[in-house]
């Protein structure tokens, strides 16, 4: 993934108007974390299942379905099991990037 696609879901929780500081009090999650999930650096969070729980939490926070985001943190993480994109229609979230 690229720089201009992962700027999708910042782009989307700016647009709903949420802010990383009332996320990050809501959820308990770290600023530091938190932009972790958004640059899809995932090598910054701890690991296991503290990955999926974080960004489950960031993804309701921001109004945003979790599916998706989870969709491409197993895509990002597992290139080589993951379901080929022409196998599985469009996400949310590919949609949305496509269009920014």
């Amino acid at each position: 993934m690229n720089d201009t696609s992962i700027l999708g879901v910042k782009f989307w929780r700016q647009q709903k108007g949420i802010s990383l500081e009332s996320i990050a009090a809501s959820t308990k999650l770290s600023l530091r974390q938190l932009e972790a999930i958004e640059s899809g650096d995932f090598s910054r969070l701890p690991g296991g299942i503290y990955n999926t729980s974080y960004i489950k939490q960031y993804a309701r926070a921001i109004e945003f379905d979790e599916t998706d985001l989870l969709a491409f943190y197993q895509d990002r993480c597992n290139p080589a099991t993951a379901v080929k994109s022409s196998e599985r229609p469009p996400s949310r979230f590919s949609r949305l990037l496509l269009q920014h």
